[in-house]
């Protein structure tokens, strides 16, 4: 039974369906983003909702769930998305993951009820970018105190609402033209050093911290036929700054070195003078020491000096 109810419900959607056309729009989106495609429904209220790529089937789910299809599994005959569909089997709305270039075409969404069914299409056209490129964009590694800047490279529209997150966390957000930066008490990064460029949507984050290091997620909401959710992942790496972490000890080597030097100058003039004064009191020492060892002689008044004959007496006596 459940194989006769797969291929009346797979015959069924082939079938033209009489409906209303709601028209179409154009989108363009970058090559690598998660582009997500709002059906603004909710499944169990319908009979069910398809999705055609060109002309071609890529998703499916009925109102009961009993039949849900992805890629291959609705059509044997194409391999495009290779496992990037997703399909909210609560919605039906399909999310697209790393979109690619070849990804690039008319979006058909069907919307079948027991009384009528809608068609909806949006053109979507992916901005190609290279693997490196891509890399470069997406993964940021920049050293504590400098500033960076994620760039979207596409332009916003007025209507559009762009968020960005800071692991999951709202930082910032233009919701038309208003802009919003949220504070302290919503988020960590409420200081003051963000800044975003109305045009781009681009965030530049300055003077950046170890803490800032994470995964940072923007999110922009395009209003269109069929509403359209593209996420970009990007990857931010915060270093320490070396210079700042010495520089504090390099700081206090310096002027332990000035105070070692400065203290061995005292101390060796300090001990010179020291030197210098003993020397001094032991030269005034040994002068004295001399005039008490070996007095000067002097004749006195009563002494008298012999005179010539004594001398020669002497010296014939010893001759």
């Amino acid at each position: 039974m459940t194989h006769v109810f797969i291929f009346l419900f797979l015959l069924l959607l082939h079938l033209p369906v009489h409906g209303c056309s709601v028209g179409s729009g154009e989108v363009s989106v970058m090559e690598g983003d998660s582009v997500t495609l709002l059906t603004d429904v909710e499944t169990n209220q319908q009979q069910e909702i398809i999705w055609r790529f060109n002309d071609t089937i890529i998703a499916a789910i009925s109102g009961d769930l009993s039949f849900i299809c992805t890629d291959v599994q609705c059509n044997k005959d194409t391999e495009r998305f290779r496992d990037r569909l997703k399909l909210n089997h609560q919605t039906g709305s399909l999310t697209i993951t790393n979109i690619n270039t070849t990804d690039s075409g008319l979006y058909h969404l069907q919307i079948s009820s027991s009384s009528n069914s809608v068609w909806r299409s949006v053109s979507i056209t992916v901005i190609g970018v290279t693997a490196a490129e891509l890399n470069q964009m997406n993964r940021k590694s920049v050293k504590e105190g400098e500033s960076v800047t994620l760039e979207t490279l596409v332009k916003i529209n007025k209507p559009n609402n762009l968020l960005w997150h800071f692991n999951e966390t709202p930082i910032t957000e233009i919701n038309g033209e208003k802009r919003k930066i949220c504070t302290d008490d919503e988020c960590e990064e409420g200081d003051g050093r963000l800044e975003m460029d109305h045009q781009t949507g681009s965030l530049t984050i300055n003077n950046i911290r170890i803490t800032d290091s994470g995964l940072y997620k923007l999110q922009i909401n395009i209003d269109s036929t069929i509403r359209i959710t593209s996420e970009k992942i990007f990857s931010v790496t915060v270093t320490a700054d070396q210079t700042r972490i010495y520089a504090p000890v390099s700081a206090v080597l310096v002027f332990l070195v000035v105070t070692v030097f400065f203290t061995l100058i005292y101390s060796c003039h300090s001990r010179r003078k020291c030197i210098r004064a003993k020397c001094s009191e032991q030269a005034n020492g040994d002068e004295v020491s001399l005039n008490q060892t070996y007095p000067l002689a002097t004749n006195t008044p009563n002494e008298s000096i012999p005179n010539q004959t004594e001398s020669e007496t002497v010296s014939e006596t010893l001759t």
